[in-house]
């Protein structure tokens, strides 16, 4: 009787209180929810500059708040399950709301209909990442990929030719066209839905002399941030989206290492 009467009372404690290691993943997480309903909010008000940061805020700290939780060992279900409803919004009906009123309304009938694609084959993408969580771990030559493009990167893939027009007015035309826009929205439902392998930098290790230079240029890229955020960001994009048949070479390059 003793021994359950202190169950209890440890419970009781647990719901009494939480460590905030425990709560601040959340808190994170939080924020980027925040800021992908908000690109939602200047996507409606037709402000496309604000919209598109916001969804870029929203994906830092989306890569934010599973360092936190690495860091202070602070993981929960509940977390990853709050993580993956915040990235459905956040990158996946943020960025079909902003090209829908940025140009896919324009395109008779069929607009919302690849703006609804992307949104769904971003649940399902998310869908497929919790239950493989449960599965038995992955071979060990996954380590450095994911399956198929992630979420943060694919809403940025599909909300390139925004970034792109804003730095090449002249260009409008063709970037701002609903007919190329409805043909990379496909393309980047294609690529989450699917088990492309794409680089991940969880578990990459950088050498002590490769240190030096890796912050140089993470300092190099900071600065065209500042000076010339839209081309960097837009072609940032464009070298992600050029790097993803090299990672499936890669990829069978380290699986046929294990046979």
């Amino acid at each position: 009787m003793e021994k359950i009467n202190q169950k209890l009372q440890l419970s009781k404690q647990k719901l009494n209180a939480l460590p905030f290691r425990k709560i601040a993943p959340n808190i994170v997480t939080l924020l980027a929810l925040c800021a992908g309903v908000t690109s939602i909010r200047y996507s409606i008000q037709a402000d496309w500059a604000k919209a598109v940061i916001c969804i870029f805020v929203a994906a830092f700290f989306d890569l934010l708040d599973g360092r936190v939780a690495r860091m202070l060992k602070g993981s929960t279900k509940f977390g990853a399950e709050l993580d993956s409803l915040s990235d459905f919004v956040s990158f996946g009906v943020a960025p079909a709301i902003l090209l829908y009123q940025w140009t896919m309304f324009d395109l008779p009938k069929f607009g919302w209909f690849f703006c609804l694609l992307m949104s769904i084959g971003m649940a399902m993408r998310l869908a497929r990442f919790n239950t493989m969580l449960e599965e038995e771990p992955q071979p060990e030559y996954w380590n450095h990929f994911f399956t198929g493009v992630p979420a943060p990167a694919a809403a940025a893939m599909a909300i390139m030719p925004i970034m792109i027009s804003f730095e090449f007015p002249n260009l409008d035309w063709f970037f701002r066209s609903n007919v190329f826009c409805a043909v990379l929205l496909v393309v980047v439902t294609m690529l989450m839905v699917s088990r492309i392998p794409t680089f991940s930098t969880k578990r990459l290790r950088v050498p002590t002399y490769m240190l030096m230079p890796l912050m140089l240029v993470v300092a190099l890229f900071a600065s065209f941030i500042i000076s010339q955020p839209w081309l960097t960001l837009g072609l940032a994009t464009i070298c992600y989206m050029l790097s993803i048949p090299v990672g499936i070479v890669v990829f069978w390059q380290e699986k046929n290492k294990y046979k």
